[in-house]
C-alpha cells in the first residue's frame, strides 16, 4: 500500500503539473484572444477581463512547474484548487443562463470548440485530483522520506 500510494500521488502530481503548465502556456501565447473569451463568460466589468486575462495564465504555469518540481506543492495546489472551484463556478454559471460559449481553456485563440458541459467535467477530474495530491501529500508519516519534500 505504501509503494502503491507513493505511485499514486507521483502520477496525480504530475498530471496536475502538466496539465496547467500546458494550460498557462498556451494562453500565454495569445492573451487578446484569451480576454476575448474571459469576457464571454459575461461575469467581469470589461477592462477586468483583460487583467484575469493577463495574470491568470502565469499563475497557472507558475503552480504547475512548482507541482512539477515537487516544490510548495500546497501553495500550488491552493492556488490551482482555487482557481478550478472558479472555474467551475464560473462554467455552472454559463450553463445556468444558457449561453453557448468555448470555455478557452487550452486554445484561446479557436479552433477546438470545447462545451461548457464538457469543461465542467474535465474541472471536477482536475478537483479531484487536488483533492487526491493533497491527501496523498498529508500521508507524509505513511510515505516517508520517499522522494516526497
Amino acid at each position: 500500500m505504501k509503494r502503491a500510494q507513493i505511485v499514486l500521488y507521483h502520477l496525480s502530481r504530475l498530471a496536475l503539473a502538466l496539465t496547467f503548465v500546458y494550460a498557462g502556456a498556451v494562453k500565454m501565447q495569445d492573451v487578446v484572444a484569451f480576454a476575448g473569451h474571459v469576457a464571454a463568460y459575461q461575469l467581469l466589468p470589461y477592462a477586468m477581463n483583460y487583467l484575469v486575462a493577463a495574470t491568470l495564465p502565469y499563475v497557472e504555469f507558475l503552480a504547475g512547474l512548482l507541482l512539477l518540481l515537487n516544490s510548495r506543492v500546497r501553495p500550488a495546489l491552493v492556488a490551482l484548487g482555487g482557481m478550478n472551484l472558479v472555474f467551475m463556478l464560473a462554467l455552472l454559471s454559463v450553463l445556468l443562463r444558457g449561453l453557448d460559449i468555448d470555455c478557452g481553456c487550452f486554445d484561446p485563440g479557436g479552433g477546438q470548440d470545447v462545451s461548457a458541459t464538457a469543461a465542467l467535467l474535465r474541472d471536477v477530474g482536475l478537483m479531484i485530483l487536488v483533492v487526491l495530491v493533497w491527501w496523498l501529500r498529508s500521508q507524509k508519516p505513511v510515505i516517508s522520506n520517499q522522494i516526497i519534500r
